[in-house]
């Protein structure tokens, strides 16, 4: 069921944290993120790991002027960390250099940046190490909701169809496509047909897959298992690309899914390509990216249910409210069906 792709991607991410405990943060974060080890994923420790390595770097800096390096940083040095260091780094944020590279974060990213800080800051403020939380002090940036970017149903039937034909393919990517046109249809069909996660597509393995109901495994975000279905559409799909796996031997049981020309599990970034290569040629205004292929299913899935828990509970969002944020707002079509509901005059 995947699980052995899961379990390496996690040591991967833990050896990654281990890493950047002993080379980039202070001594006195091992406490810390033992803390939060049973509370959250690894993927999310490393997220969190990241942005404290760029913090730490930037009070190195900033603050000390570089008299200091990160790994002689005490608790009381986190102490005398102001609010207005704080904020201060929020606006470098902006624009900056690390490891030989300029970065920039909108206030999204800033905002995550700060929650990372902010979470620190609290643990060591809540344990009685340090006396007082500068952290809490700072605001977080005005977030502005973005717009919401999803294929419309006629560039839903036009990405299948490119993928299964190849028109609009470059004369490049058109010596490939012959190869990798049943796999690349069955994985468009999987997104657009279940609204399933990167992650989940690329965890999965032959052996997840029921055609007797339709029915397949996923493991969610957090390590949980859900079942899910898919139409007959799909399962054709998924079943085309299953009998070119055994036409060329290379269906085996327990063994990935979704398999790269080098007959390895298919990567993340390897499927992002993908799905950015035929989504240019349908819909080249719209960066549609595997997350977008979600947002399309659970848009087109609440118009014909009206139902947001229904959503919630198959796009796998443990709170509604995230899924009604995304998928219950009043569109451009909805503005348009009620205009003229409201009589001004009467009939004559």
């Amino acid at each position: 069921m995947g699980d052995d792709y899961y379990l390496k991607r996690n040591n991967k991410n833990l050896d990654a944290i281990d890493k950047l405990l002993e080379n980039d943060l202070p001594s006195f974060c091992y406490d810390y993120f033992l803390s939060i080890d049973s509370q959250t994923s690894t993927l999310t420790r490393l997220n969190y790991a990241h942005d404290l390595k760029i913090f730490f770097y930037f009070i190195q800096e900033k603050k000390f002027r570089g008299k200091k390096i990160v790994a002689d940083f005490t608790l009381n040095d986190l102490e005398q960390i102001t609010s207005n260091d704080i904020e201060y780094y929020l606006s470098y944020l902006s624009h900056y250099r690390y490891g030989g590279k300029e970065h920039n974060c909108n206030d999204r990213a800033k905002a995550r940046k700060l929650s990372s800080v902010r979470a620190m800051f609290k643990y060591y403020f809540n344990k009685g190490h340090i006396s007082v939380d500068n952290s809490a002090k700072v605001s977080t940036p005005k977030l502005h909701d973005k717009p919401i970017i999803r294929l419309n149903s006629s560039e839903v039937f036009n990405i299948i169809d490119t993928a299964e034909t190849g028109n609009g393919l470059t004369a490049h990517q058109l010596a490939y496509h012959e190869k990798n046109k049943v796999r690349d249809s069955a994985i468009l069909m999987l997104f657009l047909g279940t609204g399933i996660r990167i992650s989940e597509l690329v965890g999965l393995n032959d052996n997840d897959l029921n055609f007797n109901d339709n029915s397949f495994i996923v493991t969610r975000k957090g390590g949980s298992k859900s079942i899910l279905y898919f139409d007959d559409d799909v399962a054709n799909a998924l079943l085309r690309y299953i009998d070119y796996k055994q036409q060329n031997d290379i269906l085996e049981e327990g063994a990935p899914l979704f398999l790269s020309n080098q007959g390895k599990r298919l990567t993340v970034r390897a499927v992002e390509n993908l799905v950015k290569k035929y989504a240019q040629i349908v819909s080249p205004l719209k960066k549609i990216s595997p997350h977008k292929l979600r947002s399309t299913y659970g848009t087109q899935l609440y118009k014909a249910t009206g139902d947001i828990y229904i959503v919630a509970d198959v796009l796998g969002h443990k709170d509604v409210n995230t899924t009604r944020k995304h998928y219950a707002a009043i569109s451009e079509d909805n503005r348009r069906a009620v205009a003229g509901k409201v009589k001004l005059k009467r009939d004559e």
